[in-house]
């Protein structure tokens, strides 16, 4: 685009919701690195704890790739991309299923958490202690791939159950069933370690 084409278009603002940003990069493609610098680091910190720092890197540029490609089947309806852009992700991610419980099962060993520092800010996904880290990790690879999408998808990626849904493309009432059945799993790894802090919606929380 040409400069006087540029100042005839001004950029979004902070407050575009993501269901515009996507319409207009439509007909200006560019437009689309909007929704990347937007979101690309919170997406970049949960595949980061479900895979690691060596496989996130090309997984969060596949989703953008992906979505790019794919931005005319974007839901109108819906103002938020975080949603789709973490369905494509948990598209992608289940391709190294193998490979996220090697990596869960290294933080259970070590309890070192890969985001802690850059994700702080996000108390309900943060894992903060060694122990909880480790007993949190041992929990998550024991679960299946099912319900470990959707207990990720609400605890590390911060997402509500409609929108866990919309993510998978599975109704809400099956994402409620899948986390009220690794509930229990959950809370009784993380009893010593005030597990409220970790799992933060009502509904885990009160049985």
């Amino acid at each position: 685009m040409d400069g006087a084409n540029s100042r005839d278009q001004p950029e979004f603002g902070p407050a575009a919701d993501d269901r515009a940003i996507i319409e207009r990069s439509r007909q200006e493609p560019e437009q689309f690195a909007l929704l990347f610098r937007r979101h690309a680091d919170g997406l970049s910190r949960y595949v980061t704890r479900r895979l690691g720092q060596q496989n996130a890197e090309d997984i969060v540029a596949e989703v953008f790739l992906t979505a790019f490609r794919q931005r005319d089947r974007f839901d109108p309806s819906r103002a938020d991309a975080r949603p789709w852009l973490h369905g494509i992700a948990a598209n992608l991610i289940r391709r190294h299923h193998r490979d996220e419980t090697r990596w869960l099962r290294a933080l259970e060993r070590t309890g070192v958490d890969p985001v802690a520092d850059s994700a702080a800010d996000l108390a309900e996904a943060r894992l903060t202690a060694d122990a909880a880290a480790r007993a949190v990790a041992a929990a998550v690879a024991a679960l299946g791939p099912q319900q470990r999408d959707v207990v990720l998808l609400i605890t590390w990626a911060g997402l509500t159950y409609d929108q866990a849904a919309e993510a998978l493309g599975i109704p809400e009432g099956t994402v409620r069933s899948r986390m009220n059945r690794a509930r229990s799993r959950l809370r009784a790894a993380l009893a010593e370690f005030r597990p409220d802090e970790y799992l933060r919606n009502e509904e885990i929380s009160h049985a």
